[in-house]
């Protein structure tokens, strides 16, 4: 068996993990860690929170180094600067204000490997290395331009920038990006405009591909930051290690209704395929909201759209290693969190308060896959 799962229950914290062991160096892990008393002040959840992840690392996964972290938070203003402050670990971190909806004020999924060497390169992202490959992980991208469209085109081109300085492009090396948009029913439209403007300009079209994506609400500490965005790219790469994924019984291409992303992308290695599937709602194939108004409907839904996705690559829900779970409406928590304990219990996942960038969208999920595979003419990951 590739994959585990592991459940940790602690006096104020419960944590689910995802491990992917084939037998190699490189063991990855996936790690959700949420606190289970909601009433401790914010301080103290953000101790258990790290207490939780010390004990990660001294027990189940030892050994192994975060490479890529993503707090989520209640409220940014009051809490981003003590998690900033307290988490001094040397990895790529996200902090974003989507709140979980369990009614506590913080949540942490944390991705983890072993048998890899990391650093910060002089572009600024955080670069792991193995074997033939720099993987390039950035979080909390920002900036103070004067509109969410300027902000998403400044994001672009400081990255382009970056990605320049490791020897890559936008288009050959990048696999996935996120976009947390503040007021997302006001704000998205001008990061639209800015990506399909910036995509343009480095040969990324309908003809071409576009990338895997998630662009979804969500607030910084700052409230003039309007667009902020994680990415990750893989320096080493070759065309015919990446696989886009399109589902076209269930979804249609996103460029059918103005916006440009890629439904979901896979990578493969010799010894593994990594599957990244983008924010993923209650759509058909020809683009209109399916079950409006009714979240048990739309949750089946976009279920069904994510196992076509992952069919798509082979894979099932069995290999996945993590899921977001982003809803509109908080009062749609306890519905949504009994679908998915029934469904899923165990794997890490959060639900978090996040509108999706279409009001008839209820509910959106995104999640990572990682399967074994044999493919000798490639070279490991």
């Amino acid at each position: 068996m590739n994959q585990n799962l592991t459940h940790i229950t602690d006096k104020h914290t419960t944590t689910d993990i995802f491990c992917f062991d084939n037998g190699t160096e490189v063991k990855e892990y996936h790690a959700m860690i949420h606190v289970s008393s909601p009433c401790l002040p914010f301080s103290e959840q953000l101790e258990e929170i790290f207490n939780a992840y010390s004990q990660l690392l001294d027990g189940p996964m030892k050994g192994a180094q975060a490479v890529f972290k993503r707090y989520f938070l209640s409220d940014a203003a009051n809490q981003a600067d003590a998690v900033i402050i307290g988490d001094v670990t040397d990895c790529a971190k996200s902090i974003i204000e989507q709140a979980p909806l369990d009614g506590t004020k913080i949540a942490l999924w944390v991705y983890l490997m072993t048998g890899v060497q990391t650093c910060i390169g002089e572009s600024g992202l955080y670069e792991v290395k193995h074997g033939d490959f720099r993987h390039l992980w950035n979080g909390s991208a920002h900036n103070m331009a004067a509109n969410s469209e300027y902000q998403t085109r400044l994001l672009f081109n400081e990255y382009n920038m970056q990605l320049l300085q490791e020897g890559c492009t936008l288009k050959d090396n990048c696999i996935r990006t996120w976009f947390f948009v503040n007021d997302i029913d006001l704000n998205y439209g001008g990061v639209v405009r800015a990506r399909n403007q910036f995509f343009f300009t480095q040969g990324l079209t309908v003809n071409t591909h576009f990338i895997s994506s998630t662009g979804i609400g969500g607030r910084q500490q700052d409230p003039n930051v309007l667009s902020q965005m994680d990415n990750y790219a893989i320096a080493g790469l070759q065309p015919e290690q990446r696989h886009f994924l399109y589902a076209s019984t269930h979804l249609n291409r996103t460029s059918d209704y103005g916006v440009s992303f890629e439904r979901g992308t896979y990578i493969d290695y010799a010894d593994r395929r990594q599957v990244f599937i983008s924010g993923t709602a209650s759509i058909n194939n020809k683009g209109e909201i399916m079950y409006p108004k009714d979240i048990v409907k739309q949750t089946h839904r976009m279920w069904e759209n994510v196992e076509a996705l992952l069919a798509e690559a082979d894979c099932t829900f069995e290999e996945v290693s993590e899921m977001v779970v982003y809803l509109r409406d908080t009062a749609d928590y306890q519905v949504v969190k009994a679908l998915f304990e029934e469904r899923f219990h165990g794997t890490p996942y959060v639900i978090v308060h996040a509108p999706v960038c279409r009001p008839g969208w209820l509910i959106e999920m995104e999640c990572m896959a990682v399967k074994a595979v044999d493919i000798p003419t490639l070279p490991k990951f």
